[in-house]
């Protein structure tokens, strides 16, 4: 059977939960977002998604990680790995400003919109990674 998250995402997924996946914390929140957006607004979308990204990770304490990315091959699909402290980080974070500016201004460009939660595989195997990306 195939895995349905490539093997780089998975990883990148360990190393942003350190201390999530250190402490095994069951109410930490890994979530992938799965966006298409109509090609006609691609550039002011990953614009403005690029903004919110930046101020969640400056702003805000319980956003572990908001890491937008996209497909080489089809650059409208969009993924956005997203990994916060608790359920309550991720319900404060959907109440913020920037949030709300993104939601608002982007919805129109969303042609797709798919969230999926996650769960870590293998916090124990995980441990070893974050020794080896200190080196």
């Amino acid at each position: 059977m195939k895995s349905l998250l490539p093997l780089p995402l998975t990883l990148i997924i360990l190393f942003l939960c350190g201390d999530i996946v250190r402490g095994q914390d069951k109410e930490s929140m890994v979530r992938i977002s799965e966006i298409e957006v109509y090609v006609e607004h691609l550039e002011e979308y990953k614009t403005i998604l690029k903004e919110e990204a930046a101020a969640s990770m400056a702003l805000e304490e319980g956003v572990v990680a908001i890491f937008p990315m996209f497909k080489k091959d089809n650059p409208t699909q969009i993924r956005i790995l997203e990994i916060y402290r608790d359920k309550q980080a991720y319900l404060a974070h959907l109440k913020t400003a920037h949030f709300l500016k993104y939601k608002s201004t982007t919805l129109h460009m969303v042609k797709l919109l798919k969230l999926i939660d996650m769960d870590v595989l293998d916090p124990e195997t995980a441990k070893l990674m974050f020794t080896k990306m200190k080196e």
